[in-house]
């Protein structure tokens, strides 16, 4: 048994919803979660900047005693993880390879969509695990940068976001895939549109569910899950305003967040 917390972070506020699935399947687990809200957003960011700030944030959660490190942002999981983990002895987790043994499971006709931001398809790496999985398969990647501010303004639903995802899903929907990736935390809330708009029997591959499996694993396999902890609790840590990130905070994250704390360390 080990009490230690889980250390989870990303750019911003779009990691809760890793967060969320992580404490639904792990119930006893504290989480310590870290939102960088005052560097947001990390997919316009040079890959070295990106791996410093993650480097800087990784050494915060090791300092508060967290047992594994999970990179709960698709962008910071592209550019940053092997660099963290030569880093940092550790177990250290990302959330594109679960999201692709997702769905190299689920796809039946070997078509896959990536959606992701800008840094993120540009780096190619879920493209290139994928192959690595399966060299017959094929991807159609697509850059969707305006779906982060649009879930962070609560619209979800409606025209605008209806529009935006056409112009967006065009060239997945005449690809003929069958599933495709979510591949940035935010994306799971606008989840409703994109198969809206997508149409026919196309799965939705929501990393932050995979990941959660993952970590379940991991933590068993190095016994460090902690299967009985009364004291439980989720813990958030920002590097800009608290109010902004508690005002939007419910719409990422069903379980209850035990405290929210400004932090300056960086």
């Amino acid at each position: 048994m080990d009490n230690r917390p889980i250390g989870i972070f990303d750019s911003g506020i779009g990691g809760l919803t890793v967060v969320d699935s992580i404490s639904k399947s792990l119930p006893h687990e504290t989480i310590h979660y870290v939102g960088d809200t005052a560097r947001v957003p990390y997919g316009n960011k040079s890959m070295e900047r990106v791996q410093q700030f993650s480097k800087e944030i990784t050494q915060w959660l090791v300092n508060h005693e967290c047992k594994i490190i999970i990179i709960a942002c698709n962008t910071a999981s592209s550019l940053a993880l092997e660099f963290l983990r030569s880093k940092f002895d550790i177990p250290i987790l990302g959330v594109i390879e679960p999201g692709v043994e997702a769905t190299l499971k689920i796809t039946m006709n070997n078509r896959v969509g990536v959606l992701g931001t800008h840094a993120t398809i540009r780096s190619g790496n879920y493209v290139k695990m994928l192959k690595e999985y399966d060299s017959t398969i094929s991807v159609v990647s697509q850059a969707c940068p305006l779906f982060v501010p649009l879930v962070e303004e609560g619209w979800f639903s409606g025209d605008v976001p209806e529009n935006i995802a056409k112009t967006y899903l065009e060239k997945i929907i005449l690809s003929g895939v069958d599933t495709v990736i979510l591949g940035c935390t935010h994306y799971p809330l606008l989840k409703d549109t994109i198969k809206k708009v997508l149409v026919g029997d196309i799965t939705l591959v929501d990393s932050g569910n995979a990941t959660a499996e993952k970590v379940k694993m991991v933590l068993n396999k190095e016994r460090l899950n902690s299967e009985h902890n009364p004291n439980r609790s989720i813990n958030c840590y920002v590097t800009d305003s608290v109010q902004s990130f508690e005002s939007l905070a419910g719409k990422f994250i069903e379980t209850s967040i035990t405290s929210v704390s400004y932090i300056d360390a960086f």
